[in-house]
């Protein structure tokens, strides 16, 4: 399984845009072949980082989503609402304590 992480920081006053823009889409993200989880989160200290989750089978399928159009379409939405440049990291889940 892969999981990519995306930390996204947005001006204060985008967020609630970002929000209706994550919510739209999460469902198109998971509809994607290879999609089983799409999370968000947004940082205690700081609430205008915010990071998404995604879990993937493999990362072929993850290419195959951020090729898409859908993909070029909420990310087009998405990218004018930050403050700073955002950061995505591709990991591999090596060990967990949920028995799933």
């Amino acid at each position: 399984m892969l999981i990519r992480i995306v930390k996204l920081t947005f001006k204060p006053e985008n967020i609630p845009s970002f929000e209706r823009v994550f919510d739209e889409s999460k469902n198109g993200i998971l509809a994607f072949q290879g999609c089983n989880m799409v999370e968000l989160y947004q940082d205690i200290k700081d609430p205008c980082i915010f990071f998404t989750y995604s879990f993937w089978d493999k990362e072929a399928d993850l290419e195959n989503y951020r090729q898409s159009d859908f993909f070029k379409a909420v990310w087009g939405n998405t990218k004018i609402l930050f403050a700073d440049k955002p950061e995505a990291w591709s990991v591999n889940k090596i060990q967990s304590t949920n028995p799933s």
